[in-house]
């Protein structure tokens, strides 16, 4: 087993690894920008040091800096959380090559997955069914029309080797393609510094569901259930629950024994992701994260287990601790992202937090990084927590999370509290019955703020 691990992210993702560290009797390293110096990973850590200015592309993002920390602290290995280098396969490549491990898949399996089109092939040749759309990057405008005429408008145009929502554009009909293709493509080489960009059939009432998998890196695997993410914004996911309200058993193990004999299938060491469009009880392959997920907490809620101390278990060379056969689901969880951002218009809201209260009781869970007096820097994410509640059914636990939004106080910043105080009082909330474009529609109706 590791003795030091390096926790190459930030706030609250850096103190849940952290914490896992420590109870697995690990020393743990927290890096930080100098926006970051009075972090709460900071003072949580065993030992800490600053690699850079607050600019992520000087701190957080700079492989150089991390590698930097990891050697002058003698760490053996580094988990990166989400975001920043976790899904950077040269990061992941310059570790292997100077004997430090990454908690996580290979950097060949990072790759593969982090090329969207690149997943879509390798998805289909291990029979995971896919959105219909083109085989490869689409390199011209007349491309597009034939293949969106071809399978049909409307289509969503989608940056190979983009995420976060970006570099998407929809067109409806033949007229649109050139303007959609066109934005598409540049906002692509703008965020990406890759332009290829591929085709799919847009579905126009799916729900987002995902299959969360660990793999050993050998010839095993298992999944541990499915989330419903399908309460987003611009592609931004704000609500999570497991179970999906949905998903049958005979769904759920039907999907899941195809993701498990696909990520057996690929060699996968670790935890991770393969996300679906849902329609018509058809799953529809989009993506696979081959790292943590901000909502992981859900599906251990309901599983009881700890999926980072597995990812760490499984980098030590260490086979899976868990099998299918032990597996059960128990009860429900909801995970809301709480933001620092002024609701409806969805600025940031970075300051000074003047107090903070997390909300308690049986079932609610609250990750964050937030103290009274912290400082909420403007460079990162507005991401500032997450409270997680588990109840023996939906309707207890969105009657648990109404709750739990009623005892949270932060003062100070404005964040989106308010906004999921409106959302959990609407029928097709209660029901469950909404999908991927449901929230934005209800924002472009609602005036009353």
């Amino acid at each position: 087993m590791f003795k030091k691990i390096l926790v190459a992210n930030r706030g609250e993702i850096a103190l849940r690894v952290i914490r896992a560290c420590k109870e697995m009797g690990i020393e743990a390293v927290a890096i930080h920008s100098t926006a970051d110096a009075n972090a709460m990973h900071v003072r949580m850590a065993d030992e800490a040091l600053c690699i850079g200015p607050p600019p992520s592309s000087s701190s957080y993002l700079s492989s150089s800096a991390v590698m930097t920390a990891c050697n002058v602290t003698n760490a053996d290995a580094i988990h990166p959380g989400y975001g920043f280098l976790s899904e950077n396969p040269t990061f992941a490549e310059i570790l292997e090559d100077h004997g430090i491990t990454f908690i996580g898949p290979s950097a060949e399996h990072v790759r593969t997955m982090g090329d969207k089109i690149a997943a879509k092939r390798t998805m289909r040749e291990l029979k995971i069914p896919c959105v219909p759309g083109s085989d490869g990057p689409v390199e011209s405008t007349e491309e597009a029309g034939k293949i969106a005429a071809d399978i049909g408008y409307p289509v969503i145009i989608k940056a190979a080797g983009g995420g976060g929502g970006r570099g998407m554009r929809i067109a409806h009909q033949p007229v649109e393609i050139e303007e959609a293709f066109g934005a598409a493509r540049r906002e692509a080489e703008a965020a990406f510094n890759n332009k290829d960009v591929y085709i799919e059939k847009y579905l126009n009432k799916p729900r987002h569901i995902e299959v969360q998998v660990i793999g050993d890196g050998k010839d095993k695997a298992i999944h541990l259930g499915e989330r419903d993410c399908s309460l987003q914004r611009r592609h931004q996911k704000i609500l999570e629950e497991a179970p999906g309200s949905s998903i049958t058993p005979a769904l759920r193990d039907k999907i899941g024994a195809l993701c498990v004999k696909a990520v057996a299938g690929l060699g996968y060491a670790g935890a991770g992701t393969i996300e679906f469009l849902y329609a018509d009880q058809e799953f529809y392959f989009i993506e696979m994260n081959t790292r943590l997920q901000v909502e992981h907490p859900v599906t251990e809620a309901v599983y009881g287990i700890d999926i980072v101390r597995e990812q760490i278990r499984i980098a030590a060379g260490l086979p899976l601790s868990l099998s299918q056969d032990n597996l059960t689901i128990r009860g429900h969880a909801i995970e809301a992202r709480i933001n620092a951002e002024t609701v409806p218009s969805f600025r940031p809201s970075p300051g000074r937090v003047s107090t903070f209260h997390a909300p308690g009781g049986p079932g609610v869970r609250m990750d964050t990084a937030l103290y009274t007096g912290y400082d909420i820097p403007p460079w990162y994410d507005s991401l500032i927590g997450k409270i997680i509640v588990h109840a023996n059914d939906r309707g207890s636990a969105l009657a648990k999370l109404s709750q739990a939004l009623d005892e949270l106080i932060i003062d100070g910043v404005d964040h989106n509290v308010p906004l999921f105080k409106r959302l959990l009082e609407h029928a097709d909330i209660q029901s469950g019955d909404y999908d991927i474009h449901w929230l934005e529609s209800w924002l472009a109706s609602t005036e009353d703020w």
